[in-house]
């Protein structure tokens, strides 16, 4: 039983550090076979199955992952269920169509996900922006004459404070 557990971890791992290097394909054929061996019901058949789920979206079967994803909002573990009632508000929200204009293909270096073409989103051509000149003031033009305020201030306090002392 132990090895079955080792086989399937080892299944899951593969499965994810295909999708993480964009390998759908084989991704959804390792995590499959995970899936298969797993007890569908555990913490770790949850999360197999929400990797599948996310590999299915890679090969564009939304159907397969809108109903996996569905099966799992009803999965005993909470935490899975939770998390894919999220991912399953994300599947079915509207598709906003861009245009090709905004998209820049590249080609694939895979070979088992060769058929699928890859987009990014293109980024506009901008200039840097440039922070406006600092303009400096002449020293010479600002008036720096006291106006006696600092005097007629200090000479108020201290009236204040004698009167204070006088009454007490």
């Amino acid at each position: 039983m132990d090895s079955k557990l080792e086989q399937v971890k080892l299944k899951y791992q593969q499965g994810q550090a295909l999708l993480d290097r964009g390998q759908y394909r084989s991704s959804v054929k390792t995590l499959e076979d995970a899936k298969s061996l797993v007890n569908l019901s555990s913490k770790l058949g949850g999360e197999v199955q929400l990797s599948l789920v996310t590999a299915y979206q890679g090969i564009d079967k939304m159907d397969d992952a809108i109903a996996l994803c569905e099966e799992l909002t009803r999965h005993p573990n909470l935490e899975i269920r939770q998390q894919s009632q999220r991912i399953l508000y994300i599947l079915k929200a509207p598709q906003l169509k861009r245009p090709e204009a905004w998209m820049t293909k590249i080609p694939t270096t895979n070979s088992d996900d060769s058929q699928t073409p890859r987009y990014v989103q293109a980024k506009p051509a901008t200039k840097p922006i440039q922070p406006p000149p600092l303009e400096l003031e002449d020293i010479s033009k600002i008036d720096t004459r006291d106006n006696g305020f600092i005097g007629l201030a200090l000479g108020l306090f201290i009236i204040i404070i004698g009167g204070l002392i006088w009454l007490s």
